[in-house]
């Protein structure tokens, strides 16, 4: 015998694309040596940013006040002032930002700073009335997905895409097929994208947050994999903060994700609230991230270890991988990689794939080699995209024996799929 469960419990506990990758991360990383796991977003174990993190935690250790109080405190629901005030002071430094310490809300991961704002400013907003969440280049990241309360709540607009030699090819943003309807509550777009590795330009950004000012509805930019950390960016350009746009960072992708540490800075009035929420929900923070960064955020170690260390290690790292790609795919197969920009994730093409990605995903799981099917990262759609069916996306995080096997089981698979060999 079953509990009934509410509409909200159904909704929230149905089976979702982002409990799929985290349960496969989670058997990959609980001791199972035979898993390739190329399908998580769990970042690399670099060892310059480790020891970096081996100091801290050691200094931490030593210092029994610090320890009592991180481990023995509850903290503000806004988080830790002396992390708030770091940041605050950090990024003003930087790229003189008219923000403060009311700008700036902490909460347990970018994943809940988005349920949040979802479902704060998505919904129903009277009886007839319902708003939604636009996002205007899809495929967008899977974890959006499942996060609404309300059924509808997300418009997605497919990107237009450019072939690019015999084996890449890059999405854009179509302004031509942005709607913004009076329903439209906020534009929601992940930079770098999650999962192509897509980077839109400051003349993109410009233009939506220029749309949203229009409508006087926030810009909401996810910066997990972003500027100015952990700044796995492989262009050149600069983050973006204005009165209309609300900028999600974490802690995760500088190799803390074990501590939960997401940081939204928006307007004081919408912090506010999102603080009173986060007390009602998770009632406040976890310490241990924002104790380890506040220092480093302080005297500027952790915007120079993401320049100096995180971003070659990723930017390296995609450009083997992309290599090892092209050397396993025979050049005839019809395959083509979205030219990588930045995050730590490579969305491959498989044009005219004989079998679903889905199917793709189950039979490199039979071998051992965890993906991410790229059916999940398209919602919101009016009609089906044609790249739904036919698109992976794969992690380079791993460690590189770990990828290129995978990548060469996975050329076995796509092969025999289009019947190239068979066994």
């Amino acid at each position: 015998m079953t509990w009934t469960l509410s509409h909200t419990g159904e909704k929230l506990s149905a089976h979702a694309g982002i409990h799929e990758l985290m349960r496969d991360l989670g058997a990959a990383t609980s001791g199972r040596s035979d898993v390739l796991m190329l399908g998580g977003g769990n970042p690399a174990h670099i060892p310059e940013v480790e020891e970096i993190w081996r100091e801290r935690w050691n200094a931490i250790a030593e210092d029994d006040s610090t320890l009592s109080r991180i481990l023995g405190d509850y903290d503000a629901p806004s988080g830790s002032p002396s992390f708030i005030d770091a940041l605050v002071e950090s990024l003003k430094s930087r790229f003189g930002w008219d923000i403060h310490a009311g700008n700036v809300a902490v909460v347990n991961g970018s994943q809940n700073a988005f349920f949040y704002l979802f479902n704060m400013l998505g919904g129903r907003h009277n009886e007839n009335h319902q708003r939604r969440i636009l996002l205007p280049m899809a495929p967008e990241y899977i974890g959006y997905a499942d996060q609404a309360l309300s059924p509808r709540m997300f418009e997605s607009v497919p990107a237009r895409y450019e072939l690019i030699g015999d084996h890449r090819f890059k999405y854009y943003l179509d302004f031509d097929r942005l709607n913004l309807t009076p329903d439209i509550a906020a534009i929601c777009v992940s930079r770098p994208t999650n999962p192509t590795g897509n980077v839109l330009t400051s003349g993109e950004i410009d233009a939506l947050e220029a749309l949203a000012a229009r409508r006087h509805i926030p810009l909401i930019i996810d910066n997990a994999y972003g500027s100015p950390f952990p700044d796995i960016i492989f262009n050149d350009i600069q983050p973006i903060w204005t009165e209309h746009t609300v900028l999600v960072m974490s802690l995760s992708k500088l190799g803390l994700p074990g501590t939960r540490t997401g940081i939204i800075l928006a307007r004081e009035d919408l912090i506010e609230s999102i603080a009173v929420m986060h007390a009602v929900v998770g009632l406040a923070n976890g310490n241990i991230g924002q104790a380890i960064a506040a220092p480093l955020l302080a005297d500027g170690r952790l915007y120079e270890m993401s320049q100096s260390i995180i971003r070659p290690f990723y930017e390296q790292r995609s450009r083997q991988v992309i290599q090892w790609i092209d050397d396993a795919f025979d050049a005839d197969l019809p395959y083509r990689v979205h030219v990588s920009e930045g995050a730590m994730f490579l969305w491959i093409w498989f044009d005219g794939l004989p079998i679903t990605s889905e199917e793709l995903y189950q039979r490199l799981k039979k071998r051992g080699v965890v993906i991410v099917p790229g059916h999940y990262f398209f919602y919101g759609l009016e009609e089906p995209h044609p790249h739904e069916h036919n698109c992976i996306r794969l992690s380079y995080a791993q460690k590189p024996e770990v990828v290129q096997r995978g990548v060469a089981i996975m050329a076995e698979e796509v092969k025999k799929a289009y019947q190239l060999v068979t066994w």
